[in-house]
């Protein structure tokens, strides 16, 4: 058996742990736990699902104290950043109990037996069932927020399904502390056993997405490991959903009135979101479209004091760390950027201090576009809205475009919105696109290869990845889900083409 190891960014200290990579054999057992707990699970009443839901929220926020103190150490994140982390975590069980409750989610539709425009129709009842076993990758740089005890996880259970998690390796301590929260949490409450799994290890997380029992796969990380995940999918015998959020590079856009008006404000709020956890969000604009001119050239001169000023910053790990440097100069030397900040090592640890780069908007090439992982910003010098159009084109497709601009400029911020909403799953205006809400509304996700769906993996809508559509026809009574029943329901359905609201 393999002993995994810990390792401290902030000094870069391993230290071995009590955790061992699973062996094959006891991922199957894991997966085939799973398969038995999902045969209760998906036949659970709702009300019995949220209070599941919100008895994990409250295990969390008890073992709070413990959970941040484990994170700390294994990613070198700010208290702060991941208290707030956890919050969010603690808010987002809370939010998918909320929406169980409500239960439109489940897209109930009935269209009784008869006469239609094309003859005597049957009766036919549809609404969204649970998909089976979910395995959710956890990320390096959400401890909390995007790994065991994260969006994906608690949107598959929210629909019905098991998870089985594999831990990331840069926070292992961190991952079994949750998982034990976790499954305090199921246990107390009366789940059944095999509700939540966990493995551990690189080659154990390939068997696990090729065991026939996982019906699904949730993964936030890099775009070459999500291409594996989908190589072993595809030599499945039957082939799953695989919901990969992979590669970002936000652009976000200046206008001309907005860099004369807001020069100072926008430097600063675009350092802060390139910088903000050490620039390792999937959200960070790492390309930014500021224009020629005197109001332009103060604000990159402001980015720039800012970056040369900048204490060094932790890294999440020595991955992450040596390739920010080898795609920063990736981008300089096959991508033609110039360098305006170099970055600079901190004296222990995975830390460096900030980067800013710069090239004219008529020289823009997809090599240097390529995202960097870490605190660097490419700035790119334009003239007019058609020098943003064209080196947009070379912008791989991303989960956000952010665009500053005026009051004045109606027709030209009409015009921007129209270049980047085909290329990105959410647009922000005069904001900056870190800093995801969890809510109905929010969707993050974008076309290729931000991800390779159309879901998203943050807000209500994210339950809608892990279910699947089933139809009754002329069924009886006794066997229909209480939700397709006649009669009041507690759920919006839509009745003979009719929307009805819940009957509470």
């Amino acid at each position: 058996m393999t002993t995994l190891f810990s390792t401290d960014p902030r000094t870069g200290t391993e230290s071995a742990t009590a955790i061992q990579a699973t062996e094959d054999a006891e991922v199957a057992a894991i997966a085939e736990r799973a398969q038995q707990a999902f045969s209760e699970l998906r036949v659970r009443p709702r009300a019995w699902r949220a209070g599941l839901l919100r008895a994990i929220a409250e295990r969390l926020d008890v073992d709070r104290t413990e959970l941040v103190a484990a994170a700390i150490a294994e990613t070198g994140l700010a208290e702060a950043r991941l208290n707030g982390e956890l919050s969010r975590s603690v808010f987002q069980f809370r939010l998918f109990a909320d929406a169980v409750e409500d239960g439109g989610y489940l897209e109930a539709i009935i269209d009784h037996a008869g006469d239609t425009p094309l003859g005597a129709g049957p009766d036919v009842r549809r609404m969204l069932v649970p998909i089976g076993p979910v395995a959710v990758f956890g990320a390096s740089n959400f401890p909390f927020a995007f790994s065991v005890l994260g969006g994906d996880t608690a949107s598959a259970l929210a629909a019905g399904n098991p998870v089985v998690v594999k831990a990331h390796g840069s926070h292992l301590l961190t991952s079994q502390r949750s998982y034990e929260s976790l499954v305090k949490a199921a246990t107390d409450y009366g789940a059944p056993a095999g509700t939540f799994g966990i493995v551990y290890g690189q080659q154990p997380g390939s068997v696990l997405v090729a065991d026939p029992r996982i019906a699904a796969v949730g993964f936030t990380g890099s775009l070459h490991t999500g291409q594996i995940l989908q190589r072993i999918i595809d030599g499945r015998d039957t082939p799953i959903p695989f919901y990969g959020e992979l590669s970002s590079v936000n652009p976000l856009v200046v206008t001309p009135e907005a860099a004369v008006a807001r020069t100072a404000q926008i430097a600063e709020g675009l350092f802060g979101s390139v910088t903000s956890s050490a620039g390792q969000l999937c959200t960070k604009p790492g390309v930014a479209f500021v224009p020629k001119g005197d109001a332009g050239d103060a604000l990159v001169a402001d980015i720039v004091s800012r970056a040369q000023d900048a204490a060094p910053q932790t890294m999440l790990n020595s991955r992450i760390h040596s390739a920010f440097d080898e795609i920063r100069s990736r981008l300089i030397a096959e991508g033609g950027a110039r360098s305006l900040v170099d970055p600079a090592p901190g004296e222990q640890g995975y830390s460096l201090t900030p980067a800013v780069l710069e090239i004219d908007a008529t020289d823009v090439t997809a090599e240097v576009t390529e995202e960097a992982f870490g605190p660097l910003v490419v700035v790119v010098r334009y003239s007019d809205v058609a020098e943003i159009a064209r080196a947009l084109d070379a912008v791989p497709d991303s989960l956000t475009a952010t665009i500053h601009s005026e009051p004045g400029e109606t027709e030209l911020r009409a015009e921007l919105t129209d270049v980047v909403s085909g290329r990105v799953g959410r647009i922000v205006y005069n904001g900056y696109p870190t800093g995801v809400r969890v809510s109905w509304a929010m969707h993050h996700g974008g076309p290729w290869p931000a991800t390779n769906t159309l879901h998203t993996s943050v807000g209500v809508t994210a339950i809608r990845r892990f279910l699947r559509p089933l139809a009754w026809q002329d069924a009886p009574a006794e066997v229909l889900p209480e939700e397709l029943r006649d009669g009041p329901v507690d759920v919006p359905r839509r009745v003979d083409g009719v929307l009805e609201l819940a009957s509470r």
